[in-house]
């Protein structure tokens, strides 16, 4: 069948697929062909063929032509080939038959030089061309799309999909086909009852992907077992166990050996169960890390749901910063502006229009404001296609391997020898290979802080961040939301230079007035307003536009009747650089162009050439200007955020009718109309005063960095606390950012430790003022919720992010995300900060003490004596109780409110202090000398005398050893409260560290009373224990003792360094006399 040259292309593709369709020889591999059809008609209607000569023209339009037709309708060459290709296909251009190639070359060669010359430079032409291609790609995707809810089984939810809706898919071009086939309104989204989520999910499935599988038990085993120090004494064991069953036999000599190898298992056990329990904790929490909230449009209102239950068909809006939850297709969106870098590797910003409306999964939105239409989740995703393509490929790969016997074991073997390999280690070694494959789609479980931050609102990204935030000594927090409530209410209003009191009483308004304030409110914004199911009215959007949009509610305001009355044809989305946006409309009856803009009321007013009064006269600025001006401080001084509405009118031939200049269009800002001015009030947050008053007293500095009107942070930053009453609030302690942008950069660390307040201040003033307090030697902490806070979150020393209110790209650039946006939270990360930075100091002082006195007892009685108090099997029990036991007692230790009273730790402060020495010195050196004298006099100390020699000699090894462990369990009360007289000072809130020290205790009387083969002890009588045990105990005055000991400031590395460095100096300065 071949298309007569008087019929339309699209009536031809009509006929061609209904009769397919009739016969029932339609497939998806017919679309290369439509695809085909197409582009020529499309290359015709747009003239992309030039008309050079249209004699040759013809002629290769007739050979392509009988290149379509007996493609078309010879069926030895596809579907039902497997050799079939397209040509026309990008994808399948080198499988194209030898025929099609050639004729593609004689057409070619038609083309002469100069022409090709003529393409090359015409640029314009180039682009018109590379756009129909773009256009043709579109053509072929929505189709591919819809053919692909086809064969997933959408028939569970929409009649069969035949050609009519193939042919409106691909005439119209237009998204509305999909969304009609999803049973998805464009406008309310899908209704969203449980029954249709369930059908949806039966059928599409859900969006999530596989997880995996947390290492086993016997991974963590044998991560234990890698320590070079155990390896080596498992050596020494099965040697000692050799050797001592040679000498002894094997009922004696197996003692030695097996008492060292039990040790060392116990302590890999120990490491293990630690290691795994914490593993099963991280899971929990990354869980939480990746279980992102968003909204969606379910029966008309907006919902906010987990990413996880994003089904196929759901109308998902999108905003700056928003992370793309599933593959889609954009409905309608303005300057939607797309990173694709993680799915693509370009780094370079892609935009996207009805003519390139696919979004990819995980994709970040970069700028702009849209709506996409779900169509595919989870593994489905493209991102979920690629890894399980990887992953599928490497199982084939793996299992072909191993039964064609290529697959051979560590020693050489081969795995699968067939009728040899019995049938459960065939299993075994399929499981393995699964398990493998499986691993390719996941991604590894990153490690955070314990999971006790979370009850304080602080979830942890990056370890690391925890011990840093100890030593921050300023922080840089965000106003909205985070000192404030984020609950903002329109209290105050201004029509002209007329107060309207109450602000919501819309009588006092001209019609004029009201119908533009109303159109301006209503389609310069991104939120809505809806009927709830129980017939509520809702609002949503964010906390700015919903106060915006209740106070037009309670003016009388119509959202849909509004709405439906002007085309949206522009908008300029608002961010937090430009502080305002701005969106053209014109009426649906083709009226004029209103161009409307709404944002900070100074920079609103600034553009303004004349207002509207309350009785709807135009009125001139030029007398009044300096009336608004005073009107917005006055408000800002009260705490309340200024927001203007304006707009201007502009003529229909100056609005670009070519999409693509539209979409380029710079809206006009200048000779704007003021219609009004709302003051808004976000009252603060309970209990920040106290927070900003913790972290003044603990010598950390908190400074508000905001993007609102100077004044408004001002009267902010006295309520809450950051400035004092009576405090000077000129510059440079309150600044406006651009102010601060404008200095030298030796001017900006002149100024920069004495700013509390910068307004007006856009993400690169915050980047900048980070980067200066940095240069200055803080440890800065930052707070953000924005997309473009990302530079300033990633370069602070803390990236602290809004769990509530901030994106998914400043999530991402951050260390800890703030839960519940609350500044009281940031003051908790601190205290927890200062938690980790001191566990660790007191875990290092115990470890040091215990290494230094073992050590030095050891090395003193071997080159004394020839003879070691403390063994193997007992140098690893103590290895057990200081580097497992004690660090979990330790490191355990919940944040106080006394951490808040010391000052933050320098960036060059060393982690073992002079206080951790002294004490370190004290308890060491009364340890050595108290073991070495039992060690050398204990016999005659102890009364052994008379008591057989070798027996006694057993005896006193024991009570050195018994004290040595009693030592370390007592000074670990020390260890908790290294510069506190009162060691027991909330000790049995710690129930960790109790319950440890009780089972240390326990397992030392078993061992000396019941292990003493293994261990080399023998057992003590009741007074020989109370040695022990008072000998341990005496560590607790003697730290009390050795506190009221004054240590220098200067660290003690300086204070060796320093006679040094000036014996250096002098003997530099002799040699140079």
């Amino acid at each position: 069948m071949s298309m007569n040259m008087g019929q339309k292309p699209i009536d031809f593709i009509n006929l061609e697929i209904k009769q397919l369709d009739q016969s029932g020889l339609f497939h998806p591999l017919f679309l290369p062909q439509l695809s085909f059809v197409t582009e020529r008609w499309l290359r015709s209607r747009g003239g992309a063929i030039s008309r050079y000569d249209d004699r040759q023209q013809r002629r290769h339009d007739h050979d392509l032509e009988n290149a379509t037709t007996s493609a078309l309708t010879d069926d030895a060459d596809w579907p039902t080939d497997p050799n079939f290709s397209d040509p026309f296909d990008i994808g399948n251009t080198k499988n194209a038959s030898h025929v099609l190639l050639k004729r593609w070359r004689q057409a070619a060669l038609v083309l002469n030089a100069s022409r090709r010359f003529r393409y090359t430079l015409d640029l314009r032409k180039e682009e018109e061309q590379e756009k129909r291609r773009r256009m043709i790609r579109a053509h072929a995707q929505v189709i591919r799309a819809a053919l692909l809810f086809k064969l997933a089984g959408q028939r569970a939810i929409v009649p069969p999909f035949g050609y009519t809706q193939l042919i409106t898919s691909l005439s119209s071009h237009e998204v509305r086909g999909l969304s009609d086939m999803l049973n998805t309104d464009p406008e309310t989204g899908i209704y969203g009852n449980e029954d249709e989520l369930l059908k949806r999910r039966n059928t599409f499935g859900s969006n999530t992907y596989p997880v995996k599988k947390g290492r086993t038990f016997l991974m963590f085993l044998w991560e234990a077992w890698q320590d070079l120090t155990l390896i080596i004494l498992i050596i020494a064991a099965v040697a000692s166990l050799a050797l001592g069953i040679k000498t002894e036999g094997l009922e004696e000599g197996w003692y030695d050996g097996g008492s060292i190898t039990f040790a060392v298992l116990l302590v890999i056990f120990v490491t293990a169960i630690s290691d795994y329990r914490q593993s099963l904790q991280f899971q929990n929490l990354n869980e939480e890390k990746r279980n992102i909230k968003l909204e969606v449009i379910r029966g008309g209102r907006r919902d906010k749901i987990s990413i996880y239950d994003i089904v196929v068909g759901d109308v998902v809006p999108l905003k700056i910063g928003d992370q793309v939850p599933a593959d889609g297709i954009l409905m309608n969106g303005h300057s939607l502006a797309i990173d694709e870098s993680s799915m693509t590797g370009e780094s370079k910003i892609v935009h996207k229009d009805h003519k390139a409306p696919f979004l990819m999964s995980g994709c970040k939105v970069a700028d702009g404001a849209g709506t996409m239409l779900v169509r595919l989740n989870g593994v489905a995703t493209f991102i979920g296609i690629v890894g399980l393509s990887v992953a599928l490929l490497v199982l084939v790969v793996l299992l072909a391997r191993y039964f064609t016997g290529t697959s051979r074991n560590a020693d050489g073997s081969v795995q699968f020898v067939r009728g040899t390999t019995s049938v459960s280690k065939t299993v075994d070694g399929v499981i393995h290979i699964i398990t493998t494959s499986v691993t390719i789609v996941v991604v590894a479980v990153p490690e955070g802080l314990p999971l006790a931050m979370m009850a304080d609102k602080a979830l942890v990204r990056r370890l690391s961040a925890c011990e840093t935030m100890g030593s921050a000594t300023t922080i840089c927090s965000d106003k909205t939301g985070t000192l404030t409530l984020n609950q903002m209410t329109v209290v105050e209003a201004y029509v002209g230079p007329k107060k309207i009191d109450p602000p919501e009483d819309g009588s006092q308004l001209h019609a004029t007035v009201s119908s533009l304030l109303d159109e301006g409110i209503v389609q310069n914004t991104a939120g809505s307003v809806f009927l709830s199911k129980d017939g509520e009215l809702e609002i949503s959007g964010s906390p700015t536009e919903k106060a915006i949009l209740q106070w037009g509610v309670k003016l009388g305001m119509k959202f849909d009747v509004v709405k439906s009355e002007s085309i949206v044809l522009h908008v300029s989305p608002f961010n937090s650089t430009k502080k305002r946006g701005g969106v053209a409309l014109r009426g649906r009856n083709g009226s004029k162009v209103h161009i409307h803009w709404k944002g900070a009321a100074e920079i609103i007013l600034s553009s303004c050439s004349h207002y509207i009064d309350v009785n709807g006269s135009l009125q001139s600025m030029d007398k009044d200007k300096d009336f608004f001006k005073d009107a917005i401080d006055d408000m800002a001084a009260r705490t309340l955020r200024c927001v203007a509405i304006a707009y201007r009118t502009c003529e229909t031939d100056e609005v670009p009718t070519d999409e693509e200049q539209l979409a380029q269009w710079t809206l006009p800002d200048d000779h704007l109309v003021l219609l009004g001015i709302v003051g808004i009030k976000d009252p603060c947050r309970p209990g920040v005063r106290d927070a900003v008053r913790l972290c003044t007293h603990a010598g950390v500095k908190v400074r508000m960095v905001t993007g609102d009107n100077v004044q408004t942070a001002k009267a902010i930053a006295l309520e809450c606390g950051i400035l004092s009453p009576g405090a000077d609030t000129n510059e440079p302690y309150v600044i406006e950012g651009k102010r601060f942008r404008e200095l030298s950069d030796k001017e900006r660390e002149q100024v920069v430790q004495k700013i509390a307040v910068m307004g007006r201040s856009s993400p690169t003033d915050k980047l900048l003022l980070v980067q200066t307090l940095r240069k200055q030697g803080e440890v800065v902490a930052v707070t953000g919720d924005g997309t473009n806070d990302a530079p300033a979150l990633h370069e602070a020393d803390i990236g602290l992010s809004m769990g509530i209110q901030g994106t998914e790209v400043a999530k991402e650039s951050s260390d800890i995300i703030i839960l519940d946006d609350n500044f009281a939270s940031v003051v908790k990360v601190v205290r927890w900060g200062r938690s980790v930075y001191a566990n660790i100091q007191k875990f290092i002082q115990f470890q040091l003490t215990v290494n230094v006195a073992a050590l030095v007892i050891n090395v003193v009685a071997a080159v004394s004596s020839g003879d070691v108090p403390l063994t193997t099997v007992q140098l690893l029990w103590v290895n057990l109780i200081m580097d497992t036991l004690g660090a979990l007692a330790l490191a355990t230790e919940p944040p106080t409110d006394h951490l808040m009273d010391r000052t933050p730790v320098g960036r060059r402060e060393p982690l073992v202090t002079n206080i951790m020495w002294r004490n370190l010195i004290v308890q060491a050196v009364y340890q050595i000398g108290v073991l070495l004298v039992l060690h050398f006099c204990g016999i005659s100390l102890l009364k052994l005398e008379k008591d057989e020699k070798a027996h006694a000699y057993m005896v006193k090894n024991t009570v050195v050893f018994n004290a040595f462990v009693f030592c370390q369990v007592f000074n670990e009360f020390n260890a908790r409260k290294p510069e506190e007289i009162n060691v027991f000072s909330g000790v049995t809130k710690n129930r960790l560290f109790v319950g440890i020290v009780g089972a240390t205790c326990v397992l030392q009387i078993i061992i000396i009373n019941f292990l003493g083969k293994f261990t080399s002890t023998v057992r003590l009588n009741f007074q020989l224990w109370v040695v022990c045990v008072f000998i341990g105990i005496i560590s607790w005055p003697l730290a009390v003792v050795g506190k009221f000991i004054p240590v220098p400031k200067t660290p003690l590395a300086k204070v060796f360094i320093k006679p040094y460095q000036r014996c250096i100096a002098a003997r530099n300065a002799r040699n140079s006399n």
